[in-house]
């Protein structure tokens, strides 16, 4: 399998520690100027509570970004995820009906694209998160061709 890129795991944590880590600063600042023992302790659990999910997230985003993966072989795309919940998708070319390659702020600030598959069921639709942004552009190149190959002969 082809590995992602490992910029995804700070595209990763720009994008999702924030929402973790200011409401737990929040909280303990309001926690320290509580003037309510009740309140204070509310507040400092509050804080706690989100100071673990950040350590939890700071070690699971990176776990996630190395289970990523991706190979093209002659008659289809694979793609996988994951151990836990672990996810293998074969998509076959003549399934693919278009390619999107898209990038936000963050991706494309780190020179990175997804790839979306879109095929004829919206249930089998795939991604390839964390591209560098040529490899993203060449892939889609090559899946696009492929699908007009196999869709040509249906």
């Amino acid at each position: 399998m082809n590995p992602v890129s490992t910029k995804l795991t700070l595209a990763r944590y720009l994008g999702r520690l924030p929402w973790v880590i200011v409401p737990g600063i929040a909280l303990a600042v309001a926690g320290a100027l509580a003037t309510n023992q009740t309140g204070k302790i509310w507040l400092y659990g509050g804080a706690a509570a989100l100071g673990i999910l950040s350590v939890w997230l700071i070690w699971l985003i990176p776990a996630q970004v190395r289970l990523l993966g991706w190979l093209e072989t002659d008659d289809e795309l694979l793609i996988t995820k994951g151990r836990l919940w672990h996810t293998f998708t074969v998509v076959p070319y003549g399934r693919i009906q278009y390619v999107d390659v898209t990038n936000g702020p963050i991706e494309r600030w780190l020179g990175m694209k997804t790839v979306t598959l879109n095929t004829a069921s919206a249930t089998s639709d795939s991604t390839v998160e964390g591209l560098p942004a040529e490899v993203a552009d060449q892939l889609r190149e090559r899946l696009a061709d492929k699908a007009r190959e196999r869709m040509s002969g249906l």
